[in-house]
């Protein structure tokens, strides 16, 4: 008799296991603002007579939120379940985010929603450009500063050689003073003066 009730017992949670197996479609969006997005949430079990409950999380592994209905979000019956399909209208930005359908405790496996921004080509190639003529300006800046450094240090180099340039003319005794014997400039040679028509001892 234990045995009976023990395999019964197993039987009806195998059988409720199963019948809370669930399943969502699809399991990834890629979209743009603006577009029009379902998520479905299926069962093994059909008959089920239990509202399906949606959250939102930011990624898989983040806390999950209960969303309500609201002018963009609607859940619809499907296949007799309620709740079964979520539809999101107008997508925003701020919909990007994972969605989990639950029953009764059991979750189904999620669905991811990514909203891209709009791509504009002509807004790109010309940001484009403008990043392109900064740099080419920046180098011309740059070549302009070097220059003028080189320059004014070869400047620099010219002045320090010109100070130091040998003069033309010898001026060794230029602002030597001469020293004076007694009052006279020079010594009296007259002692050493020949007479006219003498000549010399060499002579």
């Amino acid at each position: 008799m234990r045995w009976t009730i023990a395999g019964c017992c197993g039987f009806v949670l195998i059988s409720l296991s199963v019948a809370l197996q669930i399943s969502q479609k699809p399991r990834f969006y890629g979209l743009r603002p603006g577009a029009n997005v379902p998520v479905y949430c299926k069962f093994s079990d059909q008959t089920l007579k239990i509202p399906v409950k949606w959250f939102k999380a930011e990624h898989f592994d983040a806390n999950r939120e209960e969303i309500g209905q609201n002018k963009r979000i609607h859940f619809w019956r499907r296949s007799m379940v309620e709740n079964a399909l979520l539809n999101i209208k107008t997508l925003t930005l701020e919909d990007s985010g994972v969605y989990f359908c639950s029953i009764n405790g059991t979750w189904g496996p999620g669905t991811e929603i990514q909203v891209v921004r709009p791509f504009d080509v002509t807004k790109a190639q010309y940001r484009t450009q403008m990043k392109d003529g900064l740099i080419v300006l920046q180098g011309l800046l740059l070549a302009v500063c070097i220059a003028a450094f080189l320059l004014r240090k070869q400047k620099l180099v010219k002045d320090n050689d010109s100070l130091y340039e040998e003069p033309e003319t010898d001026h060794i005794y230029e602002g030597l003073a001469i020293e004076t014997c007694g009052e006279g400039l020079y010594e009296d040679l007259t002692a050493y003066a020949r007479a006219e028509g003498a000549e010399a001892p060499w002579e």
